[in-house]
């Protein structure tokens, strides 16, 4: 239990388990963003959501902007994945 409080610490840098607690509206299902997409880091300060189902990226988006993480996204259109800045 502990160690799932502590790693949603913002450290200043990204790490996919800051989006542990993010739930998504999914065909009528709440379901965790982890279950939907794959996370990559590139960057100390920068993660990769690449949706699964390419169909979903709006409501990633959705849960990601309503959820108070307090990063910025950015979509690119050529790998149909978001990309957050913490």
């Amino acid at each position: 239990m502990a160690r799932e409080e502590f790693s949603i610490i913002r450290t200043g840098r990204a790490h996919p388990s800051m989006f542990n607690k993010v739930t998504v509206e999914y065909y009528g299902t709440p379901t965790p963003v982890n279950q939907l997409a794959s996370f990559h880091v590139p960057e100390p300060r920068m993660v990769v959501i690449q949706p699964f189902d390419k169909t979903s990226l709006g409501a990633i988006e959705r849960a990601i902007r309503n959820s108070d993480l307090g990063v910025n996204r950015r979509t690119t259109a050529r790998s149909s994945g978001s990309c957050c800045r913490s």
